[in-house]
This record gives structure tokens, C-alpha cells and sequence, in this order.
């Protein structure tokens, strides 16, 4: 299973939100580049990384720090926030970004987001929010009435090859993940699934590992010292 600490970016810093939350944000860093360093250095060969204003009003705002951080080197980079249209996606992949994540597009653009999966293939993921099952778009601000898994196995069919869930609730809140969900998606759903959202402790990796889920994102947990990246990759 593989590993990928995370970076949220906001206003060029790096930051976490609870739940998401953008009025409930903490600071953690000023140069995101300095904690991809540091990941790099415990031992990650990949990074998950959202521009979080991008998310929310679909500009391109943090892409200098994301070039940052491909800057670094040695690292796959996975992408997402405000990545509605096929330049952006260019722009990224042109950047050195081993992987773009579309998401409020996927709902907005159901068509669309099915042409760039045939086009770009492995190079595009998907990250489906949920919240009580529904999906949320536009950084979670705006919550629809689409069912996450009858999307999540809709995409599958289009040939989509990475789907990265998030449960809002547990997002940040370090309660644990949602292992029911990501149990439920391993028996339905063809293709590879990213856990995302609340995971707090090495034995939810363990577990996630030991459902097939094929890679865990790591936020909160690694910022406040509850996880130690060095201790999950050594075990996973």
C-alpha cells in the first residue's frame, strides 16, 4: 500500500482544515516546499497536494508553491483542487505532476471528466467528498444530492483507475476513518481506491492495508505528531 503525506495549501502556507472547514484552518508551515523536504527526508516517495483556494473559487492560486514542491525532486506528486478544464490539467503534467485529481468537475462534467480519463488514463484521479454519502463540490462548500458510490462505480466503468475517498466528517477531526465505507468499495468498486479522512493510527493503516485499499492519505495525524511518517512506512 502507498503512502501519501499531505500538503494543503492556502494562501501559499500550509495549513489543515477540520472537516472542511476553512473557518477552522490551522497554520503549520509558511514554504510548503520545506514539509515535502521533510517528508522526503522520513522516508515518502509521494505526496498528495491540494491548493485549497483553487478548490474553492477555481483559480490558479498556489501554483508557485506547488512548483516548489516538484521542484524537490524524487517524489510523485498528486495534485487536485480547481482543476476544471483540460489546460489546467496540461499545465500540471507539464509542471512534473505524476497525477491530476478532478473533482467538482466530475459532477459538473460528467462527459467531460469520462474523455479525460480515456485521454490521459492513469495520469487522472478522481476525489469523490462525501458527506452522509452525498457528494461535496467547490472545496466542500456546496453539498449535492449524488450518491458517492453509484458515482464511484460509474467512474470505474469509464475506466477511471484511481478514486480517492474522502469522508468529510472524519476529515481532521482524528476520530478514525470511515472503514465500512472503504470496505464496501473494495468489494464493488474496479479500480484502485486512496483512503482519505481521519485515519489517526498505524493499526486503521494496517487495516486499510489488509482491506486492499491501495494507498492511505495522511494529513492531520503526521502534523501533530499522532502518526510518525518514518514508523508507517517502515510497517506498510
Amino acid at each position: 500500500m502507498e503512502i501519501f503525506p499531505a500538503i494543503d495549501i492556502r494562501k501559499g502556507q500550509v495549513v489543515r482544515l477540520t472537516q472542511g472547514d476553512f473557518d477552522r484552518m490551522e497554520v503549520y508551515a509558511q514554504q510548503p516546499s520545506k514539509i515535502a523536504e521533510q517528508f522526503k527526508e522520513d522516508g515518502a516517495t509521494n505526496l498528495h497536494v491540494v491548493d485549497l483556494d483553487g478548490a474553492k473559487d477555481g483559480e490558479l492560486s498556489n501554483f508557485r508553491a506547488i512548483k516548489e514542491i516538484i521542484d524537490v525532486g524524487g517524489l510523485f506528486v498528486e495534485v487536485g483542487g480547481g482543476i476544471r478544464d483540460e489546460a489546467r490539467i496540461r499545465q500540471y503534467l507539464n509542471l512534473g505532476v505524476g497525477r491530476v485529481i478532478l473533482g467538482t468537475i466530475v459532477v459538473e462534467d460528467f462527459e467531460f471528466t469520462s474523455k479525460m480519463i480515456e485521454k490521459y488514463g492513469d495520469k487522472i484521479a478522481i476525489g469523490i467528498d462525501a458527506l452522509k454519502g452525498k457528494v461535496a463540490v467547490r472545496g466542500w462548500k456546496d453539498r449535492t444530492s449524488v450518491d458517492a458510490f453509484e458515482l464511484c462505480e460509474m467512474l470505474a466503468d469509464k475506466g477511471a483507475k484511481t478514486i480517492i475517498y474522502t469522508d468529510i466528517a472524519k476529515d481532521g477531526a482524528m476520530s478514525g476513518t470511515n472503514m465500512q465505507a472503504y470496505e464496501e468499495m473494495q468489494k464493488s468498486i474496479k479500480c484502485n481506491i486512496i483512503a482519505s479522512g481521519g485515519v489517526s493510527s498505524l493499526e486503521e493503516v494496517q487495516e486499510l492495508d489488509r482491506l486492499g485499499v491501495s494507498g492511505v492519505i495522511l494529513g492531520k495525524a503526521l502534523y501533530t505528531g499522532v502518526l510518525n511518517l518514518k514508523e508507517v512506512i517502515r510497517q506498510c
